[in-house]
């Protein structure tokens, strides 16, 4: 009996150091407060991107929740106005997955919102399947729409002074590649079909996350506005719900996920905190910058992403 205890006592310490050193996440230390500014959230009727609408509201934000369900918007509209008490809270329809969303949203938004502050592109998916537009799903709504998204807003952001964009991208870019040749020929990544390919498709999004961020940081110097990509951490949300993962994901995601809450604090610390100007364009994690390897800085690549995205987006 007193072996178990010991060993179960063992365990637990060692299970206890390492969720404190490779899981707990650092909170955003900011204390700026957001009154008169307006910000976007993608994805924010639950998880990450909940989460983070709350904490801007909290702070005085007017904040758009751009999301696709109007009915699952609308119930976080009012969960979020509930525990801020910030009445300007609201929901815009908008569906990644179609380019002509995309746009209808954007034209919508810069005929009835005066100014944009926080462009927070949070939504993300691993699912198989093609979007309105022909492209492959994972594709389409993680990089694609969220391109164009912040495209047809850049202008509205650079009218607001001291403006930014944040990129949620994740450190499973490091997993990711970019065949140009088969998006060009496929409107996609790469092939999809078993979970482990849909995460592969999902590490080549979160790469294309990246090298947008890093090509759009070099596009802005001169301005007012800058960009960060970001890495929420492990966060338990839904994301894997589409796929065979989540029926291992479950059972066992309290072991080595955090919150939502925590997981949307590196976003808050880069939509927040002063001083990180000169930082434009870089990747954070756990609320500070970390180095990135070589294929998420290429320049030529990031480049040659962007006049692809430009083409595939209908923009050039």
């Amino acid at each position: 009996m007193y072996t178990a205890l010991f060993i179960t006592g063992i365990v637990a310490g060692i299970y206890i150091i390492w969720y404190n050193v490779f899981i707990k996440r650092q909170r955003c230390k900011s204390s700026t407060t957001l009154h008169g500014k307006t910000a976007i959230v993608t994805g924010a009727n639950a998880g990450i991107g909940k989460a983070t609408a709350l904490e801007l509201a909290k702070r005085g934000a007017r904040v758009i929740l751009a999301c696709r369900s109007q009915e699952r918007a609308e119930a976080a509209v009012r969960d979020i106005k509930r525990e801020s008490g910030n009445a300007e809270v609201v929901y815009m329809q908008l569906d990644l997955a179609s380019l002509q969303s995309v746009r209808s949203f954007a034209e919508t938004f810069l005929k009835t919102e005066p100014r944009l502050d926080l462009l927070i592109n949070n939504a993300g998916l691993i699912l198989e399947g093609k979007t309105e537009d022909g492209f492959g799903m994972i594709f389409g709504v993680n990089h694609l729409g969220h391109f164009l998204l912040t495209l047809l807003l850049l202008e509205r952001l650079k009218e607001c002074g001291s403006s930014r964009v944040i990129n949620v991208s994740s450190t499973s870019y490091t997993l990711g590649a970019i065949d140009f040749n088969y998006l060009s020929t496929h409107k996609e990544l790469g092939v999809g079909g078993s979970s482990f390919r849909l995460l592969k498709l999902y590490g080549h999004s979160k790469l294309c996350n990246m090298l947008f961020t890093h090509e759009l940081a070099k596009r802005l110097q001169g301005t007012s506005v800058t960009c960060y990509s970001v890495h929420p951490g492990p966060v338990k949300t839904e994301i894997t719900r589409h796929t065979i993962i989540w029926y291992f994901y479950v059972p066992t995601s309290w072991l080595f996920t955090v919150d939502p809450d925590s997981g949307a604090q590196t976003t808050l610390h880069c939509a927040l905190q002063e001083g990180i100007e000169p930082l434009s364009g870089r990747y954070f994690s756990n609320c500070a910058e970390e180095e990135v390897l070589p294929k998420a800085k290429d320049d030529a690549v990031a480049r040659k992403l962007w006049e692809v995205s430009e083409r595939l987006s209908g923009l050039s």
